[in-house]
């Protein structure tokens, strides 16, 4: 009987062994991960999750009986420590598995501080997986001073979160601006009012220098030479792929497993998908972090894996939560030389072009430009920046 394994039981992961039997795959079939958890969503950890609002067994994605039912021999609380992709197999401790096929769907790992800047004090959290958020909510009470360190989204999240439950919020971001490395100067302008007047400290060009304390965090120094008095803090220090186990297996990596457009790694009968992987898009090789992308990618390796043979061709999006503002994007916004801004009160969108051609939308509050934007940008169409930056435009006549 035919066997594969998939290691890495996060969203990619579960929605790849699903998509393998829908597609029929009848054989043994095993979804390795190494949390206690079942599978579950990541983006609500800092969002409704951290905030309180969401209960832990919404955030898992299906039961135990769903895996049963569909004979997936789910493996939570396994970590795998080698792969041998000549011998074909993987190894779990003493135990050793065979496969005929293998999946990587490892997802990524935070960057995390130095232990000689305070690294290793109590006290500093990671917005990551179920159990960093389980340990930091005791932290989350009114008054208590925290510093937030990285003004990406992960970063930018967790400051509304506290701000929110009444926290001293202090947010550094050493780039000149916080969102400089995914958003435009428009978009930055937007979320930084939108904190501040939420009382959220915001330091742009300004880094950590130290966390303080002795067993845990009291306070940081930043490179300002500002010292701060500190109840906690949280890293916001962006992402790794985690390709950790391809890579001493052997497997070509460039910014994660490398993979062809079918999710092929260089090694026969290893394919990946999520946030591990990295594809080529174009001339460039592109690594997506985003649930979409996750789902959409694993559905298409799972189907090659089968006897398909179809491109896996990204349609990126992406969204945040933020006090009451949902920011949704459709696009990537990397290579515009203009930005349009759409506004029209409570909602507003800002349209990112490279010549006459649209590249991404990020719409806040906005859900009918965040639809439209993104087909057109399925169907390669382009509005006129004229047309879209008139707020009396009607944008689904732009669909025509």
């Amino acid at each position: 009987m035919p066997q594969i394994i998939v290691i890495g039981a996060g969203q990619a992961g579960s929605s790849l062994v699903v998509k393998l039997r829908d597609a029929g795959f009848a054989g043994e079939l095993t979804l390795i991960g190494d949390e206690p958890a079942l599978p579950y969503q990541r983006p609500p950890l800092s969002k409704a999750y951290l905030l309180g609002d969401l209960p832990r067994d919404r955030l898992i994605l299906r039961p135990q009986a769903f895996y049963d039912v569909r004979d997936i021999n789910l493996r939570t609380n396994a970590k795998v420590t080698t792969i041998d992709p000549a011998a074909k197999t993987v190894t779990l401790g003493d135990e050793v598995l065979g496969y005929d096929q293998l999946a990587l769907t490892t997802g990524s790992r935070p960057r995390r501080l130095p232990d000689a800047i305070g690294g290793a004090l109590g006290g500093l959290y990671y917005v990551r997986e179920l159990s960093d958020i389980d340990a930091m909510q005791p932290e989350i009470r009114r008054g208590r001073r925290v510093l937030i360190i990285g003004g990406g989204y992960i970063g930018l999240e967790a400051a509304a979160v506290a701000a929110k439950q009444g926290l001293e919020v202090t947010l550094v971001e050493m780039a000149g601006r916080i969102l400089q490395r995914v958003a435009s100067p428009e978009t930055s302008d937007y979320f930084r009012d939108l904190h501040q007047r939420h009382g959220v400290a915001i330091r742009e060009g300004v880094g950590l220098k130290r966390l303080l304390g002795g067993d845990r965090v009291t306070g940081a120094e930043l490179t300002d030479d500002t010292v701060l008095d500190l109840d906690f803090a949280i890293a916001g220090t962006g992402i790794l792929p985690d390709d950790r186990l391809a890579a001493e297996a052997g497997l070509s990596c460039d910014n994660g497993i490398a993979v062809d457009d079918r999710g092929r790694t260089s090694a026969p009968d290893v394919w990946a998908a999520g946030d591990c992987a990295s594809f080529p898009l174009g001339e460039t090789r592109m690594r997506l972090e985003s649930v979409p992308n996750a789902i959409d990618m694993a559905e298409r390796v799972a189907q090659n894996m089968m006897g398909g043979d179809r491109p896996y061709v990204p349609e990126p999006w992406f969204w945040s939560d933020q006090y009451d503002v949902k920011l949704q994007i459709a696009g990537l916004s990397a290579g515009h030389d203009r930005v349009v801004v759409r506004d029209s009160g409570a909602a507003r969108s800002h349209w990112y072009f490279a010549g006459d051609r649209l590249l991404a939308v990020d719409a806040m509050n906005d859900p009918r430009a965040f639809m439209v934007a993104k087909r057109l940008l399925a169907a390669g169409k382009s509005p006129g920046a004229a047309t879209v930056g008139d707020a009396s435009t009607d944008l689904k006549s732009l669909l025509r």
